[in-house]
């Protein structure tokens, strides 16, 4: 929708350290993006990347009832502790501020240098 890609390129805009934006299913493909963090196959490679972190992080959530947090046979039976709303990863040159949703993936990446 072009109201989606309007509040895009308005975020782009309006904060100067912000990189690049992106919407991605989480079970397939990147929905948008936008920024230079995300040229080329970089923005394939930061989608499926951050998608495995949300997943590991989800999986710390989950208490197996049959005894262990986390395990393999949490899919049998398992109760949520607590549930994922925002991640913000840290590294030498980005900053990452992840949304996760049952559906979609925000992230955005930002220069806190600047």
């Amino acid at each position: 929708p072009p109201e989606l890609d309007s509040t895009i390129n308005r975020i782009l805009a309006s904060h100067k350290t912000v990189r690049g934006v992106m919407i991605c299913s989480r079970e397939g493909p990147i929905i948008r993006q936008a920024g230079s963090a995300f040229e080329g196959d970089l923005g394939k490679k930061y989608a499926v990347g951050v998608k495995k972190v949300v997943d590991s992080c989800k999986a710390g959530l989950i208490d197996d009832v049959f005894g262990g947090t986390g395990g393999e046979s949490a899919s049998v039976g398992f109760q949520w502790l607590d549930e994922l709303k925002f991640l913000r990863i840290r590294t030498k040159r980005h900053e990452l501020m992840i949304t996760p949703d049952e559906r979609y993936l925000l992230i955005v990446i930002q220069d806190p240098t600047q």
